[in-house]
């Protein structure tokens, strides 16, 4: 079984390195970029779980951080370090005093911060999405070379002609199949940073909304 195993997996390899062999040189700027793009799309996926962005019962706590007067800076420090939404949170609690109208602008001005933070990445895979196609035309291109060079006037190389058509499709091939999973990527994680951030803002409004009813402890004044 494990003989058998491993000569199919060594097929599955040698067709592998003919169809690199084939595609050309112009393929490798290709490979890398699906390598990065795998990279920065597992790592955004890792990143941006919402257990990390928004931790479960975390409003609650910053309820009773509120009512019980344990707005202490310590206290303030460990929710700002706690996730995004604790970041957020942690400086409507630090600045409760200034006036409503004051404290929505420092939160706007971290909640932005946020979002450059969460949105980290995110373009690169985008413009992976849109770069990886005219990559495999470059390639295209210069299978279209090869094959006008296989022509002389004594006749054509079929080999080389082979190997351009060969070049030209497997290039515009691997850039489509790069830019498809790319582009689908960057729009489901837009759409899940866009969701975490309007979450974010409608604890931010309640919290702000609740300070104006609760007093800052002496230790939060401090």
């Amino acid at each position: 079984m494990h003989a058998t195993l491993r000569a199919t997996v060594s097929r599955e390899l040698n067709a592998l390195l003919s169809i690199l062999r084939e595609a050309g040189w112009p393929i490798w700027p290709l490979l890398a970029t699906s390598v990065l793009g795998l990279a920065l799309i597992f790592e955004r996926f890792l990143s941006l779980r919402r257990s990390l962005i928004l931790p479960r019962g975390l409003n609650e706590q910053v309820a009773d951080m509120l009512r019980n007067h344990q707005d202490t800076p310590e206290s303030i420090n460990r929710l700002e370090r706690n996730s995004p939404l604790g970041r957020v949170l942690a400086e409507v609690m630090r600045h409760r005093h200034l006036p409503r109208e004051e404290l929505r602008n420092v939160v706007e001005d971290t909640g932005r911060a946020v979002a450059h933070d969460l949105s980290r990445y995110i373009p690169a895979i985008g413009t992976i999405a849109v770069v990886a196609p005219l990559m495999g035309l470059f390639g295209t291109v210069v299978g279209m070379i090869e094959i006008f060079g296989s022509y002389t006037p004594g006749g054509g190389d079929p080999a080389q002609l082979a190997r351009g058509i060969s070049m030209a499709l497997y290039n515009t091939g691997f850039g489509i199949l790069i830019a498809i999973p790319a582009m689908i990527a960057h729009r489901y994680l837009r759409s899940r940073v866009d969701g975490y951030l309007s979450a974010m803002e409608q604890s931010a409004s309640r919290l702000v909304r609740a300070v104006s009813s609760f007093p800052a402890s002496r230790e939060g004044r401090s």
